[in-house]
């Protein structure tokens, strides 16, 4: 089975990152990024949460999200996954390039793969947990069948 890699925006396939620059309207509010909607998230309905969806890029909107100086909800571990999903849905169902570009996937194997994320990703040597991946294929799956 073929096996598609991503991370980097410039990259093939960098679209399928979150910190690729497609809007998305999620809650009544329109966020940059997937990442922006993402990070904020784990704060809902604070000052906080508003301060990272005005960041100026997703890095920073991530910087901000993985502060270790604001408390997250309590329930972050339980809903992170379905917020992630959330948040991968609204991109690909509001952008409908990037809805035919996943299509265009076929069945591939869709992987994060980054050192830098063993949850999310790959780990950068398969043994990561691939969460992303794994939503993004649940979505294409999703859409083919809409």
């Amino acid at each position: 089975m073929k096996t598609i890699t991503f991370y980097h925006l410039h990259e093939p396939y960098g679209w399928m990152s979150n910190f690729a620059k497609y809007p998305i309207e999620v809650d009544g509010k329109i966020w940059p990024t997937s990442e922006h909607y993402f990070q904020a998230s784990k704060f809902p309905g604070s000052d906080y949460a508003e301060a990272i969806r005005q960041q100026p890029s997703p890095r920073s909107a991530a910087k901000m999200g993985r502060s270790l100086e604001v408390t997250l909800r309590a329930d972050w571990e339980e809903v992170k996954e379905s917020v992630m999903r959330k948040a991968v849905l609204a991109k690909f169902t509001q952008h409908p390039d990037l809805r035919a570009w996943l299509l265009d996937t076929g069945d591939a194997v869709l992987v994060e793969h980054t050192t830098k994320d063993s949850y999310w990703a790959d780990g950068g040597d398969g043994g990561g947990k691939n969460r992303l991946g794994a939503i993004l294929m649940e979505v294409r799956a999703q859409l083919r069948n809409t």
